[in-house]
């Protein structure tokens, strides 16, 4: 082996949580090979442990890849170096080598002081303000020439979420896998019960992803009915579901189906382009319910509530909506900005906007994804959700008994 060697250390609940073994894993899976210089294995589940190890590896290169890989499960290097910065020499991309970030809480070392990054997220840069002593968290497509971006690994800590020793409690406890067979009762009443905990002490916004299944499976009532209690405080969707909700206000069908005798009607398929048509001619959805032509249905309840809503649009859309945000970094934007304060999110029959939506979302969030297709559950975790707790069942099931947990 070379002489390339770097020194790191892990805290925490290392043993019981197997960060230990996982980091031991990715040194040698990136061809590098470890030392355990020291280990300290804490007595009780209230008490920390501590791993010292020495780290070789054949070249820089490979070095500077196993510690990428092993930060982001919360190991640091011992010496505390300061960041490296370099300026963006265009707009809308990073310097070569810049330093490309998880959803976990990250901190940075710059002028001798540790600073949080903000808004942090996955998939994008660091951007250093010297002078206002702050980091954020940038979007590629947000970089301007002459930011001062984070390259390399050098002065950055990751925080892996550590898990509660103390908490038993069965959302915990359940968060780990997906499958059909979870006790679906159980899990929905543990759902409504954190719902219920971050309205009771104001710990942040529960965000909803949602998707026109709603109005397919006749759950939007339900789902009216949980934002008529209170629990919904921002909603991400698309053209689709805005367009149908609103077919079913005016012509009671969902892509042509109707929702109270289950029957294709005569010309049903073209309801939903003359509820967008209808709306359009109006000038927007917040002018139909504003002169009564709306007056039931998802939109109308988040408009008179006054709650904020993304429509993201995309290629496929008919219309659009006039509402519906058609410059897709436009709505990045707007649900980046909408994403603070979250701390709890649902994701109902949505693959596309939920997996933007985890892109978006720090690790921290409580997440939880519903879909009637495993393999949809289980991409969001796979897409780097990882906090996400899948629940495989019918939409209009989940938000019927969500619904009558909350007292909505």
């Amino acid at each position: 082996m070379g002489s390339f060697t770097k020194v790191i250390e892990l805290r925490g609940h290392i043993i019981d949580s197997l960060t230990f073994p996982k980091v031991l894993d990715e040194i040698l899976d990136h061809g590098a090979e470890y030392e355990t210089e020291e280990i300290a294995i804490g007595k009780t589940r209230r008490d920390a442990s501590y791993a010292r190890i020495r780290v070789t590896a054949p070249s820089e290169e490979i070095l500077t890849r196993v510690l990428g890989h092993v930060r982001r499960l919360g190991a640091e290097p011992v010496e505390e170096e300061e960041v490296r910065l370099a300026p963006a020499t265009g707009d809308g991309f990073f310097p070569e080598g810049f330093y490309a970030t998880t959803n976990l809480p990250t901190r940075v070392k710059h002028g001798g002081r540790w600073l949080q990054v903000e808004d942090v997220c996955m998939d994008s840069g660091i951007r250093v303000l010297p002078r206002e002593g702050r980091a954020l968290c940038v979007k590629m497509s947000q970089v301007r020439a002459g930011d001062p971006i984070i390259v390399g690994h050098d002065g950055v800590k990751v925080d892996p979420l550590r898990k509660d020793p103390l908490r038993r409690g069965f959302f915990e406890f359940m968060s780990s896998t997906v499958s059909p067979e979870k006790s679906k009762g159980l899990l929905i009443q543990e759902i409504a019960r954190e719902m219920r905990d971050v309205k009771a002490q104001g710990k942040g916004k529960i965000l909803w992803v949602v998707g026109p299944a709603l109005v397919h499976t006749g759950a939007r009532d339900s789902f009216c009915r949980i934002i008529d209690a209170g629990y919904v405080d921002v909603v991400f969707s698309g053209n689709g579901m805005a367009a149908h909700d609103i077919e079913a206000s005016l012509y009671g069908t969902s892509l042509g189906v109707s929702l109270t005798a289950g029957k294709i009607l005569p010309r049903g398929h073209e309801h939903h382009l003359r509820a967008i048509n209808f709306i359009r001619s109006l000038g927007g959805i917040a002018r139909a319910v504003e002169s009564g032509h709306l007056s039931s249905g998802i939109l109308y309840s988040l408009i008179r509530r006054e709650i904020p809503f993304v429509l993201a649009g995309s290629i496929r859309d008919d219309g659009p909506l006039p509402e519906a945000i058609t410059d897709t970094l436009e709505a990045q934007r707007r649900m980046r900005d909408l994403c603070r304060g979250v701390s709890m999110a649902v994701m109902i029959a949505t693959m596309l906007h939920a997996i933007a939506t985890g892109n978006l979302l720090p690790a921290a969030v409580r997440t939880v994804c519903v879909d009637i297709n495993t393999e949809m559950v289980t991409k969001l975790a796979d897409r780097g959700t990882h906090q996400s707790l899948g629940l495989v069942t019918d939409a209009e099931l989940f938000l019927r008994e969500l619904a009558g947990k909350l007292g909505g």
